[in-house]
């Protein structure tokens, strides 16, 4: 069971995403799961803030308060370059994994 529902495309803009934020951060593998899992933690969530929110392209690409809410999409960088084979894994992992935490979705990947 995954935890939202995906396609290909939604593997590669997540993954583009993970490797983007986590490595404006220089964080490594764990560093993606963590912004894999909030990606997932929009979709899902019900608060106010992300109510709309029911796609992962809809959390990439959402505009909050004049801005988009992810770093890398305003300035580009990464983010616009293709996804690896490796962080498709990650981001596939992070959607498949039910309810697990970041930290126990990495000792299961690395």
């Amino acid at each position: 069971m995954t935890r939202v529902a995906y396609r290909n495309a939604d593997i590669n803009l997540m993954a583009r995403m993970m490797r983007a934020e986590a490595e404006g951060e220089g964080e490594g593998p764990q560093g993606m799961l963590y912004v894999g899992n909030v990606i997932v933690n929009r979709v899902v969530a019900d608060c106010t803030d992300f109510k709309k929110l029911r796609t992962i392209k809809d959390v990439i690409f959402h505009v909050q308060g004049g801005n988009y809410s992810f770093e890398a999409v305003q300035k580009g960088n990464v983010f616009y370059q293709r996804a690896r084979e490796s962080e498709r894994r990650l981001a596939r992992k992070n959607l498949d994994i039910l309810e697990k935490s970041p930290s126990e979705i990495c000792s299961l990947v690395l």
